[in-house]
């Protein structure tokens, strides 16, 4: 059994406007050194999963230089490895319209070379914006063995405290697991199955979706395939027991982050023996701190200089908290610079920030305060 992987980068960039203008959705910061991606293709490599298919829309400079040529990931390899897919006009459209994909099925249809050449015989399809850590030479044995037409990878949530957007793909299964109906909103109260949209497919059922899309016109993966073939295909699920949350909005990034800092979370993500999470590795000096400084309930990174407080944040790496600074449940991204006398309070800064002396900024926790990338405050 050979398996290969594709990674959609841009498709729910529009869920997180504020930090995906100048990056995608799979290049976004995470959890003081990763980035979002980094999560999908660990679990393909450490699955054995190592011929992987980026698709890319736009924005995707910093993604490439994240990515590199894929030695961090293992996959620096001449037969196989990893390929970012950028955009082109696909195949079915008029060259002459210059229209890029806009959906997850158009997306397919723009790598079918890809999908053609890739010598698999089962392809796991991932987005970039669901985060955990799952074995998937699993789930791809499950769909072996029970002949399915397509896995779904689900997760059940309670409705009131989800980490998934209220507009994810819910679904209902009878005893044995197959998908009898969906729907695209969660009910109001209760628990419900939400699909992360990860899945397992045979190449070649892949192959005549795509080519039957082409014909019949057809734009959306999950109306107008999955939707469709419920009474006519098997479609099973795959319940994943393990952390999992969907990075859907700039609240929900900030909440996700800030579940990073319960030792729970953090194990169930990092420390599985057999499935570390690998990212681009930065050699840095270590954190610097001063002998006034105080550090509480915080992961920060290498490379850092703390002068004043730091309490239920995330520091990235680079980053300066000056002498008498207060940082509070705050999110620091790589390379901010925060001046003496400065305090901040629910507050995520992107790359690059420079906060002057005696600034006070502060947000909420359902609605963060945001400075751009490369803002001076």
């Amino acid at each position: 059994m050979i398996a290969a992987g594709l990674i959609f980068s841009n498709i729910h960039d529009q869920s997180i406007p504020e930090m995906t203008r100048r990056r995608t959705m799979a290049s976004i910061p995470f959890g003081c050194r990763y980035r979002l991606i980094d999560f999908a293709l660990s679990n393909m490599v450490n699955s054995d999963i190592t011929n992987v298919g980026v698709i890319t829309h736009y924005n995707y400079q910093s993604l490439m230089d994240h990515i590199g040529n894929g030695k961090d990931w293992d996959l620096a390899r001449r037969s196989g490895g990893i390929k970012i897919l950028p955009p082109y006009v696909a195949a079915y459209e008029n060259h002459a319209a210059g229209k890029l994909y806009e959906s997850r099925l158009e997306a397919l249809m723009g790598s079918v070379n890809f999908i053609n050449r890739c010598g698999a015989d089962y392809l796991v399809l991932s987005d970039c914006d669901v985060i955990l850590n799952i074995d998937l030479s699993r789930v791809i044995e499950e769909h072996i063995k029970s002949e399915a037409y397509i896995t779904l990878v689900t997760k059940k949530v309670d409705v009131k405290n989800s980490l998934f957007d209220k507009a994810v793909d819910v679904l209902t299964t009878d005893e044995d697991g197959r998908v009898t109906d969906i729907s695209f909103t969660m009910p109001k109260r209760g628990s419900c199955y939400v699909n992360t949209n990860l899945m397992v497919i045979s190449r070649t059922d892949l192959q005549n979706i795509v080519s039957d899309s082409i014909a019949h016109g057809y734009k959306s993966f999950t109306r107008d395939i999955i939707a469709k073939q419920l009474k006519k295909k098997l479609i099973r699920t795959y319940v994943f027991d393990g952390f999992a949350a969907c990075i859907s909005s700039l609240e929900n990034y900030f909440s996700t982050s800030m579940m990073l800092l319960d030792d729970n979370v953090r194990r169930d993500l990092f420390s599985t023996p057999d499935r570390k999470i690998f990212t681009k590795i930065r050699n840095s000096a270590p954190t610097k701190y001063a002998s006034d400084a105080v550090v509480k309930n915080s992961m920060i990174a290498d490379g850092c200089t703390i002068e004043g407080t730091v309490e239920n944040s995330i520091i990235f790496r680079g980053v300066h908290v000056g002498k008498g600074t207060v940082v509070k449940n705050s999110i620091l991204l790589q390379d901010t610079y925060v001046g003496a006398k400065a305090s901040l309070n629910c507050v995520i800064a992107d790359k690059n920030v420079v906060i002057k002396d005696g600034r006070t900024l502060s947000g909420y926790e359902t609605m963060p305060f945001f400075i751009g990338k490369g803002t001076m405050v």
